[in-house]
């Protein structure tokens, strides 16, 4: 398939910067992708309910900044769940509760940094503030200042003759953005209260680049933006799920936990129940009369699959040797499958073959990503997802450059291969 005309100038990455631009929070990624299944017809679920009429064929749920979704084409207990999942949270710096520091005239903000950044790619940039606040009788509010409130600036080649030589940055104290410098400026709470409208009593905040998604290149080939790890997977799969028609049985399932960045041991972690309860609730709106759900929930595992998408890294061309050249992914080539024998990706070589079979029947290339014995790589929610529920897992992603920066890069065609390759994954290519 041909992802974007280039003769034409058509931007296949318009919907997918509108989602980037709009999600700048967990929280506010779990939202956009709520507004996206509900127009589309999917029905929202509370997390301690059951689903039934036309939830149970085309529904979703919101917990926090996670969100499970399905669309089922079985009239019983199904045979097994095509399960996708991606991760909505991505590494940066999130404001402490109490947050006011002053420094020789400097009022600055407290952070804490949240899984593994790039630290200097945080420096010189305008940023503003996203995430929500909760007030003392428990409303949630999402806060999206999308304005340049703060800076975290760099110390001067004057002052620092040897940076160009290794530049070191201590996380407690060199990565406190400034945000004021009139001895009379309001405290932060004060502050988000004026802005927001809503007295906070307490809150979970990001700090965010405020310059939005952009397409880059002479060529126009190449889509730059935060927090691409993981909000590209969670695009795909969200665009692919609303157009998924499931084989006849079959139960399609996206899973976007959030805390992948720190571990994924949360409620709403790959780690914790989110997504095994959902399954089970899903089972009983299925169950007929002689249904055992436990049972029934065990054999519909045993059918079962899950992709789990997130980013590759890509060759680097400035550091070719930091790949194995064999296995190393090109921008703009495809999605990437994800081998890696010590599992810290799960796929196997049946799980592999189903991927790149609905890659094959929706014309989608692909590629192989393995880092050097040298290099270790990350990992993702694959292997966790695979241990909890014991089902057969392969870890795909879009080659990207920039892993962890602020400002991420990647190829425009990347993100249309991997929605296609599952949307035919959905639909039951491969099985």
């Amino acid at each position: 398939m041909d992802s974007r005309d280039r003769t034409t100038g058509s931007d296949p990455t318009a919907d997918l910067r509108a989602f980037l631009d709009a999600a700048p929070s967990p929280f506010h990624a779990a939202a956009e992708v709520a507004r996206r299944l509900t127009a589309t017809g999917s029905t929202e679920v509370p997390a301690d309910s059951t689903p039934s009429g036309p939830a149970a064929t085309r529904g979703h749920t919101v917990v926090d900044g996670a969100v499970i979704a399905w669309v089922s084409n079985a009239d019983g207990p199904p045979s097994g769940f095509d399960i996708a999942g991606a991760h909505t949270d991505s590494p940066g710096l999130r404001v402490r509760p109490r947050p006011d520091l002053t420094s020789d005239g400097w009022h600055l903000l407290g952070v804490e940094v949240y899984g593994g950044i790039l630290n200097n790619s945080w420096l010189d940039r305008d940023l503003g503030i996203a995430g929500r606040i909760v007030d003392r009788e428990g409303r949630s509010t999402l806060v999206d200042i999308r304005e340049p409130i703060a800076r975290v600036p760099q110390l001067a080649v004057h002052l620092d003759r040897g940076v160009n030589d290794g530049l070191v940055l201590d996380r407690e104290r060199h990565l406190r953005p400034v945000w004021a410098s009139d001895d009379d400026a309001a405290g932060f709470a004060a502050w988000l209260a004026e802005r927001t409208g809503v007295k906070p009593e307490w809150w979970e905040l990001c700090l965010v680049d405020v310059q939005p998604a952009s397409v880059i290149g002479a060529d126009g080939s190449l889509l730059a933006s935060g927090r691409l790890d993981n909000l590209l997977s969670c695009w795909a799969l969200t665009d692919a799920l609303t157009e998924a028609t499931p084989a006849p049985g079959r139960i399609a399932v996206m899973v976007l936990n959030d805390h992948e960045e720190v571990g994924s041991a949360s409620a709403t972690g790959a780690a914790g129940p989110l997504l095994e309860r959902a399954l089970t609730r899903l089972i009983a709106a299925h169950a007929t009369g002689d249904t055992n759900v436990p049972t029934a929930l065990a054999d519909a595992l045993a059918g079962s699959m899950c992709v789990s998408a997130d980013n590759a890294h890509a060759l680097h061309p400035n550091y070719p040797d930091r790949h194995e050249r064999s296995h190393a992914p090109l921008v703009n080539r495809g999605p990437a499958v994800k081998v890696n024998v010590n599992q810290r990706y799960a796929t196997t070589a049946i799980s592999a073959r189903r991927f790149t079979t609905a890659c094959e029947a929706a014309g989608v290339p692909w590629q192989v990503f393995s880092s050097r014995n040298d290099v270790p790589c990350g990992s993702t929610i694959g292997p966790i997802t695979a241990t909890r529920l014991g089902i057969d897992t392969v870890d795909v992603g879009v080659p990207q450059l920039s892993m962890h920066s602020a400002r991420e890069l990647c190829g425009v065609d990347d993100p249309v291969y991997l929605r296609a390759a599952m949307a035919a994954y959905w639909s039951g290519s491969g099985t």
